[in-house]
């Protein structure tokens, strides 16, 4: 079972879809590939292939647009793929700055100085 993007994006009452989330490789989280048997070995080492690691110390999270999981179900012996979009925001900032620094500019009319945003 699959659904086409344009599905995906038509659900989405406010979709986040841009060029720079396709310009850097999605980090790669797999779950339940840690059975012994061989095919679970090969098919997690295919996928580890497909993507370059990821040196944790050295990435810029800024970086980071996407987030690759893929889940392997023992029982059923199917894969679930989920592709998430990835955004960084500031936390512990009042809402002014976080629009700020978003690049989002706030309505500033009932305002007579910045330092009241801030």
């Amino acid at each position: 079972q699959y659904s086409l993007i344009k599905d995906v994006v038509s659900s989405l009452k406010r979709h986040r879809m841009h060029e720079q989330q396709f310009t850097h490789h999605p980090l790669l989280v797999l779950s339940n590939f840690g059975l012994q048997q061989i095919q679970v070995k090969l098919m997690a080492s295919m996928f580890q292939n497909m993507f370059p690691s990821i040196n944790v110390h050295r990435v810029n999270l800024n970086s980071i647009k996407r987030c690759l999981l893929i889940s392997y179900d023992t029982e059923t012996q199917l894969l679930h793929f989920r592709h998430y979009s990835v955004k960084v925001v500031p936390v512990g900032v009042s809402k002014g700055l976080k629009k700020l620094l978003q690049e989002k500019f706030p309505n500033m009319s009932r305002l007579e100085d910045i330092s009241e945003l801030l």
